[in-house]
């Protein structure tokens, strides 16, 4: 298979399609034997917005299949909402069955089914893929999207549709080993050394959600090696649309446990600036966002400012 640049365009235009309230978490869509699993939905015109906005937390792969136009497209769209369950919220399949939702397809100008199409914050961020990938094409395709998400520090998760076990009552979480290295870096001062451990785990695996955490949080130490706050925020106060000053005061407020102010003030970085600036201060937030954690009411909350203020 070809693979496609990894780029940017423009934002889809979704005019043609009503906005339905603001918005939670969306649940599965009854009607579609391909989704409703922990990390696939189904779509349909009340809940497309929604599940285009979870693509600020992490990829939507949007699928268009139809039994009418396409026979075999149906099973297609399984394969890749199994892909999305096996990556466990690396990515959500958002499945549209173009022959029920035919005012889905026309706002998007789908040309045929199958077509896949990768959504991030917004906006596509390869060619729309037509026809229909096999298993291993699909793995690779989403296993070659997952390092070029991480080498970006876009490491987010989805948080699934469906709910787990909880852990039996007195039993202790257990201490993953492979962390080790990294956290005992931590422990003697070695930030440098702890951001090489976590890198060494997110290069053999890029969808390690704990690694890509801990790596944020190793990489906000790193940064803040021997600057001096006062200066910093002087600094950033003079020039507020220098996005190196803002970024750096965002992380000291980290650090110190503000982590709202940090959030809020590359929000309001992202809303004044434009282009190169713009795109350095929202890639920094996302990474702020990550050493958090996408289960953090003050990271949802974030995302949900910072949604608003790029669209």
């Amino acid at each position: 298979m070809t693979q496609q640049p990894f780029s940017r365009p423009g934002a889809i235009d979704l005019s043609g399609l009503g906005r339905p309230p603001a918005p939670q978490q969306a649940a599965p869509s009854a009607g579609s034997g391909s989704a409703g699993g922990a990390y696939s939905v189904a779509i349909t015109q009340d809940n497309f917005q929604q599940v285009l906005q979870e693509s600020m937390t992490a990829p939507v792969v949007i699928v268009f299949h139809s039994a009418r136009q396409a026979p075999g497209s149906e099973q297609y769209a399984a394969d890749v909402a199994a892909e999305a369950e096996r990556l466990e919220g690396r990515l959500l399949a958002a499945l549209v069955d173009v022959d029920a939702h035919p005012e889905i397809a026309q706002a998007m100008q789908i040309p045929q089914v199958p077509l896949t199409m990768v959504i991030l914050d917004g906006r596509p961020v390869s060619q729309p893929i037509p026809g229909a990938l096999s298993p291993e094409e699909l793995s690779t395709l989403f296993g070659q999207l997952g390092q070029q998400l991480t080498a970006q520090g876009i490491t987010g998760r989805h948080q699934p549709r469906a709910g787990r076990a909880p852990a039996a009552e007195g039993e202790e979480d257990v201490v993953d080993p492979r962390y080790a290295p990294a956290q005992d870096a931590l422990a003697a001062g070695d930030i440098d050394g702890a951001v090489a451990e976590y890198q060494k785990l997110l290069d053999a695996n890029p969808a390690d959600v704990e690694a890509a955490g801990g790596l944020a949080i190793a990489k906000v130490m790193q940064r803040t090696q021997g600057v001096d706050p006062t200066a910093a925020r002087s600094a950033a106060a003079d020039e507020p649309d220098d996005v190196d000053a803002q970024t750096l005061v965002a992380d000291l407020d980290m650090l110190g446990g503000h982590v709202e102010d940090a959030f809020t003030r590359l929000v309001n970085l992202v809303a004044r600036t434009s282009d190169k600036d713009r795109e350095k201060a929202r890639d920094h937030l996302l990474g702020l966002f990550a050493a958090v954690g996408n289960d953090d009411p003050r990271v949802l909350a974030g995302r949900r400012n910072l949604a608003s203020a790029l669209f």
